[in-house]
């Protein structure tokens, strides 16, 4: 055969196709570069509420030892 001959001896480039590939390709990285971010601030909010319950239970129980201070205190007067 001819190779310089007729253009329709060779399967054309499906350029939609590729295209359409390349566009799924992108979508799914997209994708998994979502899912790390949230992950991350997940994990960030996860963090943010430990320390918030550990304030919290700090403060109540100063707040209890204050009020075991004072009922000791008035025991003893």
């Amino acid at each position: 055969m001819d190779q310089g001959g007729s253009r329709f001896l060779f399967q054309s480039f499906d350029a939609a196709h590729a295209r359409i590939e390349a566009n799924e390709r992108v979508a799914g990285e997209r994708w998994t570069a979502l899912d790390f971010r949230l992950g991350r601030i997940e994990n960030g909010l996860e963090r943010v509420e430990q320390r918030m319950w550990l304030w919290l239970y700090g403060v109540a129980a100063f707040l209890l030892m204050q009020g075991a201070e004072a009922v000791v205190r008035a025991l003893l007067e």
